[in-house]
């Protein structure tokens, strides 16, 4: 009849306006939040060594870099070895890297001071290029990598270094101390996957020089969970096992061993349970020798030196959310190789 097929139409008006209404209202409503962790392919490449020098050695190192394309460089300290090469110096990474790649930065002893080179110059013509950095760079800095979504923190610090004013105070609970330990918590309560810390010198070394970087310092680092510690000064590579403190290991002891800080001791790792320390000062210079019977050797799982299958080189890292993984590759003429791996639970 007409009558209901006026109802019929009625109905059929109706329901398709409230269809409309549902779709816009739907649309209007705010989704999740974004997901604070990186996408599962987000991935980070980075290279990183210290003692580099001016000379063919550091030319050959950085044609390693070169080759493996990395997305930035961390230089662990001592540049030119000499007062009036800076420029020499960067015309030299730049002409191997070109002027874009991150070439990042922090002092060593040997420009620290200015007597032999000046920290200050080097920051000039190899400056920052991680956008978001914090903090002062070339002494003491932070960066996020990638700036959004980020997969590694990288904390980059100055202990155990002279100044033209004498050494910074990196103690417990100076504002250094304060403001490392802070990037690091930061980085933890953010869910950025990666902690990498770098400076200059170590605490545990089999080569020359003793706890420079201080035990206290070195302990807040693996009490925090750091997952890499990155340093140069001695003139050897070597690599840690995860070491990790508790009640069965209070704090590490330089110049002492302790199996109880062995949190593994294999080259497959989980993140959480420990730290794990490289020194890459085989940049370009000259070697320095392994101490064969230096107590510490016990937390190494590799070495390399002056006598001992000596290598100069670079370590190629590369993370992802879920991986961390590391390997030593030597520069032409040599052929140490080293890797290890720590992954998320």
């Amino acid at each position: 009849m007409p009558g209901s097929r006026r109802t019929r139409g009625r109905s059929s008006v109706w329901a398709g306006l409230l269809a409309l209404i549902l779709l816009v209202t739907t649309a209007c409503v705010p989704g999740p939040p974004d997901d604070p962790r990186p996408p599962g392919d987000a991935a980070v490449h980075f290279t990183a060594q210290g003692d580099i020098g001016v000379g063919s050695g550091a030319k050959k190192v950085l044609d390693v870099v070169a080759s493996l394309k990395p997305q930035l460089n961390l230089a662990l300290g001592d540049f030119s070895y000499k007062a009036g090469l800076e420029e020499q110096f960067c015309d030299m990474v730049t002409g191997k890297l070109g002027t874009e790649l991150p070439y990042q930065l922090v002092t060593g002893n040997h420009e620290s001071d200015g007597q032999d080179g000046d920290i200050e110059n080097f920051v000039r013509c190899l400056p920052n290029k991680l956008p978001g950095m914090q903090g002062d760079y070339g002494t003491q800095w932070y960066a996020d990598v990638p700036e959004k979504n980020p997969v590694i923190r990288f904390i980059l610090v100055s202990p155990g270094i002279d100044f033209r004013n004498g050494p910074l105070d990196y103690s417990r609970g100076s504002e250094r101390w304060r403001w490392t330990a802070d990037a690091i918590d930061a980085a933890k309560s953010e869910n950025i996957p990666w902690t990498v810390v770098g400076m200059h010198v170590p605490c545990l070394s089999l080569g020359r020089y003793d706890c420079q970087a201080g035990e206290e310092f070195t302990n807040m680092l693996i009490e925090k969970k750091v997952d890499l510690v990155l340093s140069g000064h001695d003139h050897v590579y070597q690599r840690s096992h995860q070491l990790g403190t508790g009640s069965r290991c209070p704090g590490l002891v330089a110049a002492s061993f302790s199996a109880n800080c062995l949190t593994d001791s294999d080259s497959s790792m989980v993140q959480g349970a420990g730290t794990v320390f490289a020194t890459i000062g085989v940049g370009g210079v000259g070697l320095y020798e392994i101490t064969d019977n230096d107590p510490e050797m016990g937390y190494f799982a590799t070495w390399s030196g002056k006598n001992l299958n000596p290598a100069l080189g670079t370590l190629d890292v590369k993370a992802t959310a879920g991986d961390l993984s590391a390997r030593f590759v030597p520069a032409e003429g040599y052929s140490l190789t080293d890797s290890f791996r720590i992954q998320r639970k």
